[in-house]
């Protein structure tokens, strides 16, 4: 898969940063979709590896974080979230550990761990 692009991943979340911080409504799904793709592919790139599996559904889900490769079936270290929660932590204004506790996030496995690697883009 090509790189993704920095500046065209931080315009598509720049998209939804009012939603966000609660001063608009939901973003459209292909604007909202493309800021989620954008940046769960940042992170990709900037933990390589196939150990974890990040899921934000409907959107996308990608593999990363160094360590063993996972192959067959359910991977042993699996993240999930909602859109809305992956977008605030990719963008520093949720905490991995705050969003744990608050059941924001599920995490399954000894390397589903992804506080190192965030926030994977500032304003």
């Amino acid at each position: 898969m090509p790189a993704v692009d920095p500046q065209e991943m931080r315009d598509a979340v720049a998209l939804v940063l009012p939603w966000l911080t609660g001063e608009a409504e939901k973003p459209d799904r292909k604007v909202l979709a493309a800021a989620v793709r954008l940046s769960l592919r940042t992170l990709e790139q900037s933990a390589p590896g196939r150990s974890v599996e990040v899921r934000v559904p409907p959107f996308a889900a990608v593999q990363c974080v160094p360590g063993p490769r996972h192959t067959r079936g359910t991977p042993p270290n699996v993240i999930e979230t909602d859109p809305r929660t992956w977008l605030e932590l990719a963008t520093g204004r949720l905490d991995w550990a705050a969003a744990l506790d608050d059941f924001r996030v599920t995490a399954s496995g000894s390397r589903a761990d992804l506080s190192t690697y965030l926030p994977v883009v500032r304003f």
